[in-house]
């Protein structure tokens, strides 16, 4: 067998359905801030076994609680298998799981849970190195139970299931028990690094202090950043591997039947991938139905955000009188004909609370629902949501500015693109129809294909 087979590590987790999970945390976070709680901490354990197997060859598994495969799937991607964890007790599901790898030719096996945010990759490095030379080894938890059990299949052929029988599952009595049955069983066990557990309250500080949270009193907010693509395979790969390292950040694509490598390339970054029909309303209305964020960020696949732009959404939507933002338009370019356009676009969208597409809208997801999302229109959705929005309150334009692609200008030409969006902004306020529009506006970009639209206002 190969060698990256015969090594297993098993997460067990549970579906973030508000309600139940992480129970004990409602009366403190509320239920649906406790079911984040558990998507943010599973994530969190998730990319440190990412650290691992870059490391050390071996299968991962999730078993799971709740959900679906599927919906296991969607949320952490590809790279796992993915097993219902069944029923019984926590020990009658560890032994199941237990007897399924080594039944698939597992030599060793460690079993994690997702409420521990100070487990490493050396730890559980050391756990199959300390397999080597011992039947059995353990992570000590502070509440008196364990985080990690790591068994050698020899180990649990012989004493199978004696390991979980008599335990008392759920008390501070876990751990010794069970060291108790390995004595008397004569194994041969390691203890690693004893680590607290997040199940109370009063353990949320852990979690905020391994995430680098800065308020231990509030769970961090989610960005669920939404990216409608239509053959974007040249600049989707960049804009997702800069949106991967922030911690708070779902990212949600919309594919409207992209006949490039678009697709493709988004899967393979583990992301969630949607399509819908091809129209820039209806893929940013499919990802705002799909995301699990508290804010919803529209933003094109050819426009990167400012570094910290996490702080600067969640700090602009805190404020009261504020109903939606955006940024201030970089354009990638050094032609002097596209300064004047992000001048104009900075003064415009400023002075009238008036941003566009390009300038990634962010509002909450409640607010968002509240008002009908983006109206089904072939063009000018982005310019109604906004006008909507801003009977709501404030449209703030943040001085932190995006950087997007110039080749709509440069392709079709810098004046000529701008004239001719300022007479579509002026035909839609004289009660020009957005189809009539569209129509106009294709002819004159020639894309005459109105099935595959990529229509996007730009000053």
């Amino acid at each position: 067998m190969p060698e990256e087979l015969q090594q297993r590590l098993i997460i067990f987790t549970r579906y973030p359905e508000p309600g139940t999970t992480k129970t004990r945390m409602i009366p403190e976070l509320g239920a649906e801030g406790a079911a984040e709680l558990q998507r943010q901490m599973t994530e969190h354990i998730r990319s440190r076994v990412d650290e691992l197997r870059e490391l050390h060859q071996l299968t991962a598994e999730v078993r799971y609680e709740g959900g679906s495969e599927k919906l296991m799937t969607e949320w952490l991607g590809p790279g796992f298998s993915y097993c219902h964890q069944g029923s019984g007790d926590i020990g009658l599901r560890m032994g199941r799981a237990l007897q399924d790898a080594f039944g698939q030719g597992c030599e060793t096996v460690v079993i994690i849970g997702s409420d521990i945010p100070d487990i490493s990759t050396d730890i559980m490095q050391k756990a199959f190195e300390a397999l080597s030379q011992n039947d059995l080894v353990l992570g000590p938890a502070g509440d008196g139970g364990y985080y990690l059990i790591g068994v050698r299949r020899k180990t649990f052929r012989h004493w199978n299931p004696q390991l979980f029988n008599d335990i008392s599952w759920g008390t501070d009595r876990v751990l010794p028990q069970t060291l108790g049955i390995a004595n008397k069983l004569g194994l041969n066990y390691n203890l690693l690094d004893t680590l607290r557990d997040v199940d109370r309250p009063e353990d949320l500080i852990v979690w905020y202090q391994a995430a680098g949270l800065e308020s231990p009193s509030t769970p961090s907010k989610l960005i669920s950043v939404i990216i409608p693509t239509l053959n974007e395979a040249q600049a989707i790969k960049a804009t997702i591997s800069k949106l991967k390292k922030y911690r708070q950040t779902e990212i949600i694509i919309v594919d409207g039947g992209s006949q490039d490598q678009t697709v493709e390339i988004a899967k393979s970054m583990d992301v969630s991938v949607l399509t819908s029909a091809a129209s820039k309303a209806t893929q940013m209305n499919t990802g705002a139905a799909a995301a699990t964020g508290d804010v919803l960020l529209f933003l094109h696949a050819d426009t990167r955000l400012p570094e910290n732009f996490e702080t600067c959404v969640l700090e602009a939507l805190a404020r009261d009188e504020v109903s939606a933002g955006a940024f201030a338009l970089g354009i990638d370019s050094d032609a002097g004909g596209l300064r004047f356009i992000e001048r104009f676009a900075n003064w415009r969208s400023g002075f009238f609370q008036m941003p566009y597409g390009d300038q990634a809208l962010f509002v909450s997801r409640n607010l968002f629902h509240e008002i009908g999302g983006y109206p089904g229109y072939p063009i000018m959705e982005d310019f109604e949501l906004v006008r909507r929005l801003k009977q709501k309150g404030k449209i703030v334009i943040l001085p932190e500015s995006v950087q997007t692609s110039p080749r709509r200008w440069l392709n079709f030409g810098i004046l000529k693109t701008w004239l001719l969006n300022q007479i579509i902004v002026i035909a839609y306020y004289l009660g020009i129809s957005p189809q009539r529009l569209s129509q106009w506006y294709r002819r004159e970009k020639g894309k005459p294909n109105p099935d595959k639209p990529e229509l996007k206002m730009e000053d």
